[in-house]
């Protein structure tokens, strides 16, 4: 199984501020959620043998929690970076111009100023979870990464030519999990954020 985990919340998350590459740590409440993670990643019959992270700071802090608890030893992935936000980065959605804005949604290719598109950002992330996914059609693997990269690993696991990303929502410290049925990715649970709040039932939507 591949369990994608968003990294916990960062003072930017709290402002609604975009944030891709701009190297943001997590806030006290984005800590809270990786020890929450952490403790629900170390219970059942999903326990990661493997620990994956993005290379930014915000991620690689919520998979130390899991690394520590389960003394997993994390590895380093750049393609599992957030979206390059470009000259985006960092500001509130409300200074992006609309009709940039409305551009960037309507066509996948439309790379933002000085940024990424989401073409770009769904290769690297689909070669990604290609290298990942035989290792864990029998282990589970565990990704800390950001919004935009799960969305795009949902769409690989999907098999979607569409772009859905902006069909989805992805919740801080959510976790997703892929499976595996005869070598093909399906899709077990999405944003997932009951370990969050003790005693609240699992979502799958």
């Amino acid at each position: 199984m591949l369990i994608l985990v968003r990294h916990g919340r960062t003072s930017a998350n709290a402002a609604g501020l975009l944030q891709g590459r701009v190297d943001n740590e997590l806030d006290e409440v984005g800590v809270q959620q990786a020890t929450q993670i952490a403790a629900a990643l170390s219970r059942g019959d999903h326990r990661p043998v493997r620990i994956v992270s993005s290379p930014l700071l915000r991620a690689r802090q919520t998979a130390e929690a899991t690394s520590e608890l389960l003394g997993i030893e994390m590895s380093i992935d750049e393609r599992w970076s957030e979206l390059d936000y470009g000259e985006w980065d960092g500001i509130p959605i409300s200074e992006v111009r609309a009709e940039m804005w409305g551009q960037w949604r309507a066509d996948p290719e439309f790379t933002l100023p000085g940024g990424e598109s989401l073409v770009a950002l769904n290769d690297r992330v689909g070669a990604a979870c290609d290298d990942l996914a035989r290792e864990a059609a029998s282990r589970h693997i565990a990704v800390f990464t950001h919004v935009s990269p799960i969305k795009s690993a949902v769409r690989w696991a999907l098999g979607t030519a569409e772009e859905i990303g902006w069909r989805m929502h992805v919740a801080q410290a959510q976790i997703t999990r892929i499976g595996f049925r005869s070598g093909a990715p399906v899709l077990s649970t999405f944003n997932d954020t009951s370990h969050l709040e003790p005693g609240r039932p699992r979502t799958s939507s």
